[in-house]
């Protein structure tokens, strides 16, 4: 009885993940349109809030995407919600997220050659757009492969 709780309970963190994940991403996003828009100098203790707290949000969304979340749940149902095309979808998505993360430094120096960026600017620019990739492309994949019932 016990495997077939763990079973349900790795089937709702993984739909919980497919849907989760996306609205992160939107949700990342629109928080980095906002930093951008502050143009603040970064010596207030505001900013460096604001800042510490994006990176914190960016590890924990790191972690997540590696270890595919759930971390309130047991290890057996960590592992069965990890299954092999749960990791095939990981790979995918850390492959998008390098991919987009690198264009978006190829777009950034080619920019800097007509407007200057801080290194902050362009590392935190190039963060965000291969942590957002990731986690739609993640999202994505979980979500298509998700049973309609």
């Amino acid at each position: 009885m016990r495997d077939s709780t763990d079973a349900a309970k790795a089937e709702q963190l993984s739909r919980r993940r497919a849907r989760a994940l996306p609205v992160l991403a939107i949700i990342f996003i629109a928080q980095q349109a906002t930093f951008f828009a502050g143009t603040g100098s970064g010596d207030r203790t505001v900013d460096h809030v604001q800042i510490s707290a994006w990176l914190v949000l960016s590890a924990v969304m790191l972690l997540a995407l590696t270890t595919g979340g759930g971390w309130i749940y047991s290890r057996s149902v960590r592992e069965l919600a990890n299954d092999e095309l749960t990791r095939s979808h990981r790979d995918s998505a850390f492959r998008i997220g390098f991919l987009a993360s690198m264009a978006g430094a190829i777009a950034l120096y080619a920019l800097t050659m007509f407007e200057p960026l801080s290194g902050r600017e362009a590392i935190h620019l190039i963060m965000t757009i291969g942590i957002a990739a990731a986690l739609l492309r993640y999202g994505y994949l979980e979500r298509r492969a998700m049973p309609n019932d």
